[in-house]
């Protein structure tokens, strides 16, 4: 088998790092695909990864689009770019690979899965807990410790099969926690609740009190799943997830926070935000339940995005008074 990993930045970068790392652990050929200086510096010095106790530099083989990969038919595909570049993504990958290929979705939100099984024919849903950050080219930094990260995955919408057994038996053998679960959208469902709180990172500063807001964007979006049916479990996450901690130090870096600020830090021209906030406010919309909270969010983030504030410079209390405007009366 050959892992191909579709958008090796942070999460991906990480992924393809071990992979590539433990390969004799599990025998199967690791192919990055990547853009910009990032794919350059990749390609000439190979890929720095830092950890906790860990930096080394890995020669990789990385190419910069699916048009370049040689297609067997024994790879596995993980899509690991941010939401907003899957349809092209997907498209390219169509185009070059087939609908044959069978594509895994380690990304948060839920629409990945959606996009994917509109063209594939197996397509694969993973939860990802995993602490990594990619702001330099060529480099990739993980601040986990125990494992390397979480990466349950099964079938989308449900189920496991002979290949997802497979890949996460890989992934095992190369640090991380991957067991087969047939549920787990499950997971993906609990994980957007956490991810609600990205764009807070990237919009308040980093002492301000956002506890409150935080709670109200995760109850909004409860209320909203509770109306869709959606089925999610703090503690099953919770136990699911506890082979991680979050916290680890690689020396010489304060981690600046999630995806979205990490996004916004390297200049990012769109954001995933209206796959996390903006999912919440869709299935609000298709159900019946007002999301102020997760809409004054999102727009609070898409206002430093084109450069009407700077990043962590909007209070908590401004972003409530947005929602109050959209009909929010707490």
């Amino acid at each position: 088998m050959r892992y191909v990993i579709y958008g090796a930045g942070a999460i991906g970068g990480v992924i393809g790092a071990r992979l590539v790392q433990h390969r004799e652990r599990h025998g199967h050929e690791v192919v990055l695909i990547a853009r910009g200086e990032h794919l350059r510096v990749m390609q000439r010095d190979g890929l720095r990864f830092r950890a906790p106790g860990e930096d080394f530099r890995l020669p990789v083989t990385a190419v910069a689009s699916p048009s370049e990969v040689e297609w067997r038919g024994d790879e596995v595909v993980l899509l690991t770019m941010k939401t907003q570049d899957t349809p092209d993504a997907l498209d390219d990958l169509r185009a070059a690979a087939g609908t044959d290929v069978p594509v895994l979705c380690a990304q948060n939100g839920l629409e990945n899965e959606r996009m994917a099984a509109r063209r594939f024919r197996d397509v694969y849903a993973m939860l990802v807990h995993l602490p990594a950050t990619h702001l330099e080219p060529g480099e990739v930094l993980l601040n986990g410790t125990g494992v390397s990260g979480v990466l349950h995955a099964g079938r989308y919408p449900t189920g496991t099969d002979a290949t997802i057994e497979a890949v996460c038996a890989g992934l095992v053998a190369s640090d991380f926690a991957a067991d087969p679960t047939p549920t787990v959208m499950r997971l993906k469902h609990t994980k957007l609740l956490q991810n609600l709180g990205n764009a807070v990172q990237a919009t308040c500063a980093r002492d301000a009190d956002v506890a409150g807001l935080l709670r109200l964007l995760r109850e909004e979006a409860i209320r909203v799943f509770d109306a869709a049916g959606m089925d999610w479990s703090s503690e099953e996450f919770a136990e699911r997830v506890r082979m991680i901690r979050m916290d680890g130090i690689v020396e010489g870096f304060d981690r600046p926070g999630g995806s979205t600020l990490q996004s916004l830090a390297r200049g990012a021209s769109t954001l995933e935000t209206d796959y996390l906030n903006g999912e919440v406010m869709l299935l609000g919309t298709l159900h019946g339940v007002p999301t102020p909270v997760n809409r004054a969010v999102q727009d609070t983030v898409v206002g430093i995005l084109h450069g009407r504030a700077p990043m962590g410079s909007v209070p908590p209390e401004a972003i409530l008074d947005r929602a109050r405007e959209y009909g929010f009366t707490g």
